[in-house]
């Protein structure tokens, strides 16, 4: 069983950064892949990044890419989501994810299913 708790939401301006955080309970935390999503108002829940255990391997949408990093530290059992140059369409319920033995390029599929998931922290940003 994996807990996961999101925090560090908040409200900004266009351009801030953010940074998430993601506390995992567990002592199996390593062995799961980790992902990050989000979810608007009236739209899906969609992915954002995922990494793999090892931080070797990392998925992000590409509206995020040159924006947003992932990573990990396995020895806090927590993973983290800066957030930079935000913009208003970032604005967002942001979940974590994570799956066991997870393939990071697997993420985006909606038949592709978590193991686990967090409360979500929001996120806005405003214009």
């Amino acid at each position: 069983q994996v807990q996961l708790v999101e925090s560090g939401g908040g409200l900004v301006q266009a351009g801030d950064s953010l940074r998430l955080s993601c506390a995992a309970s567990g002592r199996t935390f390593s062995l799961y892949t980790m992902g990050w999503f989000r979810q608007a108002p009236g739209k899906e829940r969609d992915v954002v990044a995922a990494i793999t255990w090892s931080g070797g391997s990392t998925y992000y949408e590409d509206s995020v890419k040159g924006r947003f990093t992932i990573s990990r530290d396995n020895a806090k059992n927590t993973v983290y989501l800066q957030m930079n140059s935000l913009k208003s369409e970032d604005t967002a319920v942001y979940y974590c994810a994570a799956k066991q033995f997870g393939r990071t390029d697997q993420f985006s599929r909606s038949d592709y299913p978590m193991d686990y998931w967090g409360q979500g922290t929001q996120v806005t940003v405003s214009s």
